[in-house]
């Protein structure tokens, strides 16, 4: 057993250890990102509003609870969510659920989930959680109908009816 152990152990740090060179020669030009960052690739924050996000929900209002929606969401959460999310306040891999439609508009919540990608680059509070998560949100591929869903079942967990 303990054997079988070390031989796990072993090929652990193995395929953590990840291939390096070494470079003994001088570098003979230094770049900064300054230098090769061209206008076309700086990310523009001027226009990004904090409260809808970025993407193609604007105005959202919602109703009354869908509770059959919400199971969806439900559903959807158990298959695309659960492993990184808590129903909590607690913080997993990413922060817990737990309020999150108090803090956040529907329309942010729908932008989030379905164009993770463009948010995380532009969105300062996103950014700060990055930093202390360490872990970006995958684009899940999430379908409008989905993104709904799993804002019902958002607004279900934080208790509304």
């Amino acid at each position: 057993m303990k054997k079988l152990f070390l031989i796990g152990f072993a090929a652990l740090l193995y395929a953590c250890g990840g291939s390096q060179t070494t470079n003994t020669e001088e570098p003979t030009e230094q770049t900064t990102p300054e230098t090769t960052e061209t206008p076309e690739t700086k990310k523009d924050v001027s226009e990004y509003d904090p409260h809808r996000g970025e993407g193609k929900f604007k105005d959202i209002e919602l109703g009354a609870l869908d509770p059959a929606k919400a199971e969806k969401g439900k559903a959807i959460y158990e298959m695309k969510c659960f492993s990184c999310h808590k129903l909590t306040d607690e913080r997993l891999v990413g922060p817990g659920w737990h309020g999150v439609t108090q803090r956040r508009t529907p329309a942010w919540l729908l932008n989030f989930i379905t164009n993770p990608d463009p948010m995380l680059d532009k969105d300062p509070e996103l950014q700060a959680q990055l930093e202390i998560c360490l872990v970006r949100m995958p684009n899940q591929n999430v379908a409008d109908e989905e993104a709904f869903a799993l804002v019902e079942f958002m607004r279900q967990n934080d208790g509304v009816k």
